[in-house]
């Protein structure tokens, strides 16, 4: 602390990322990173871009890897925002979105930077609490409120909503922002991009990190209604006009258009997910349905901040996150096979020197 600190900064409880520890040999699957690595044509337009051009600033707008966004989905550029990872999006939507005196409605376990955000800007929210199987249920969103966000699939559970909740929780919200965070959309879940040209009051955020591999280079996107992009960019504008740079604006276009890569680690992702489940569930965890890159997986009889601690001491690192309703589970990043397999090499030497433990 400080005495220098002005009293909000006293009062934040900022977020805390996935841990990047260094250590030799390590099998990190805590964050949700791809283990495939972006298109090898994204790199080749990196490194292309990596010239002289470098003095001048980059293009303010993103206008080439927003019209490319676009097109995929027959819009037009004036429905696509670009943002230094879809966290920076989500922070300006917070702020440019959420403000009008109601609390932001969000679940209660999901993505732990919704808070943050309020916390930033001074909004309040409410959480609405999951089913017992943590689950959404789209009626209990039903009550006064600034706007809504919701992760689909939800983080950390991986479980994912269909369009059919999205659009009657859009329907029952017309005046209000409902905020479709997207991250692991590409692993199996619907998209609500095909929503947005019939309702005015839908975004929709997604990111370069995960199934396209770039998590390093920081690049997230919003798709939504002309006039709430406007206001995007105000936000952005009065904060910082240039958020992406040449770098990752010529990496970006090129991953975002390099279909078949994108196809190929996606299907070996979600191939190498359903073999990482079934090897769970018959070593005694309960296993959530997932459409993300992810698992969310609870032993039936062993603490999972023991199991991460002796995961750790053999160089395997999963996302334990405490709290009443998640300290009991642990989200697992969906790696290579050979990852996977030494996960559960591990977890079968760990249970079964436990089982040998004198009571």
């Amino acid at each position: 602390m400080s005495r220098f600190w002005s009293p909000l900064v006293h009062r934040l409880t900022p977020y805390v990322p996935g841990e990047q520890p260094r250590l030799t040999n390590l099998i990190k699957l805590n964050t949700n990173e791809s283990p495939y690595g972006p298109s090898p044509k994204a790199i080749a337009a990196m490194q292309a871009a990596t010239d002289e051009t470098l003095r001048l600033y980059p293009d303010p707008a993103s206008l080439a890897l927003r019209e490319a966004i676009a097109r995929r989905s027959s819009l037009t550029a004036e429905h696509v925002f670009t943002g230094n990872g879809s966290d920076e999006v989500l922070a300006h939507a917070f702020q440019a979105f959420f403000n009008h005196g109601e609390p932001v409605l969000f679940a209660d376990v999901t993505y732990s930077f919704y808070p943050v955000y309020c916390g930033l800007y001074g909004l309040p929210f409410e959480t609405v609490p999951l089913d017992a199987g943590l689950r959404v249920r789209i009626e209990d969103f039903n009550r006064p409120n600034s706007g809504i966000v919701l992760a689909n699939p939800n983080a950390p559970t991986g479980i994912a909503l269909g369009l059919g909740d999205i659009e009657k929780l859009l329907a029952a919200h017309p005046d209000r922002v409902v905020l479709i965070d997207e991250a692991y959309v590409d692993f199996g879940a619907e998209s609500a991009v095909s929503l947005v040209s019939r309702y005015p009051n839908l975004l929709v955020v997604q990111t370069f990190s995960k199934s396209r591999g770039l998590a390093g280079l920081r690049v997230g996107f919003a798709v939504g209604d002309p006039a709430l992009i406007e206001g995007l960019v105000r936000v952005k504008d009065s904060f910082n006009s240039y958020p992406l740079d040449r770098l990752a604006q010529a990496g970006a276009l090129a991953a975002y258009e390099d279909e078949e890569w994108l196809a190929e680690c996606v299907n070996k992702v979600m191939a190498t997910r359903t073999a990482l489940s079934g090897s769970l569930a018959e070593l005694g965890f309960e296993v959530l349905p997932s459409s993300a890159n992810f698992v969310y997986a609870r032993h039936q009889d062993r603490e999972a901040a023991m199991l991460a601690a002796a995961l750790r001491e053999r160089a395997i690192i999963v996302r334990h996150l405490k709290g009443p309703r998640t300290s009991s589970w642990l989200r697992i990043t969906v790696g290579t096979d050979a990852q996977c397999a030494a996960l559960v090499k591990a977890l079968q030497d760990i249970l079964h020197r436990n089982d040998q433990s004198p009571d």
